[in-house]
């Protein structure tokens, strides 16, 4: 049986999916995003899902790119259906309404940086290099890059990067917004343990109504999101959770979420 190309870990609803082509430096093909697109369909339908922690296997690549072996030899049409397939698994990932956090191992390429984008937040090992050298191939990116690099790090450095297809460390990455935090190999993996152990013991609903308020909030004037935020925080108070975190709070103990 051969090896799947998305492995799956469940810890107690904080769920990792690790992209399993080392040999291909964990690039992007129509199998990978066919499994990870089914997987993220069976995550939408879970209640009790809390977390999504997304990498790479090994640590020289989270994902170096699309592949470029598959894509060679396509025709227009057959790239619009490539790029749109990548689109729509990438864009399931995005609108989990659970926080979804990227764990960047060495090379964050291509596809893989327009994967990165599509999380909540990204964490990088300090050996992480990331880039959108699709120029050099004499294509652009395709996978949503050119629309949520700017929203990230805005227009001008999005440009710098696109249009050159420069690298950038993980270093720059951090200067510019693109990452939260950098650390070595060993600590992302402590950090990823202990987020997990943080977002468990956070009020699930809570947790995501946050993560949709500022999502939605993001394309409406500032005086339609505070009011979607005032609906979100009240209706917070329309179930056990909030009653149980604020009593837990007053009777100095932890909350039982």
């Amino acid at each position: 049986m051969s090896e799947k190309l998305i492995e799956v870990v469940d810890n107690a609803g904080v769920v990792r999916l690790t992209i399993n082509r080392p040999k291909a430096l964990n690039a992007l093909n129509s199998g990978v995003l066919h499994e990870l697109e089914a997987i993220l369909v069976e995550l939408e339908a879970r209640k009790d899902l809390r977390a999504v922690l997304i990498t790479g296997a090994g640590e020289k690549s989270f994902v170096a790119g699309a592949d470029i072996t598959e894509m060679r030899e396509k025709t227009p049409e057959e790239a619009r259906v490539f790029a749109s397939q990548a689109l729509r698994t990438i864009k399931r990932l995005e609108a989990l309404p659970v926080p979804v956090v990227a764990l960047v191992n060495g090379f964050c390429l291509g596809g893989g940086c327009e994967l990165a984008l599509a999380c909540d937040w990204a964490v990088a090992s300090d050996n992480a290099i990331f880039g959108q050298p699709e120029v050099l191939l004499g294509v652009i990116p395709g996978f949503g890059g050119t629309q949520r690099l700017p929203r990230r790090v805005g227009p001008a450095m999005a440009l710098d990067l696109v249009t050159t297809g420069r690298k950038i460390d993980a270093q720059e990455a951090l200067r510019i917004g693109l990452v939260n935090q950098v650390m070595s190999q060993a600590e992302l993996e402590t950090y990823a343990d202990e987020l997990a152990k943080q977002l468990t013991g956070n009020g699930p609903q809570a947790v995501r109504a946050a993560k949709q308020a500022v999502h939605d909030g993001m394309d409406q004037d500032l005086d339609s999101a505070l009011a979607l935020e005032t609906a979100l925080f009240a209706f917070c108070f329309a179930g056990d959770e909030q009653s149980e975190g604020m009593g837990a709070f007053v009777e100095k103990r932890k909350p039982n979420f």
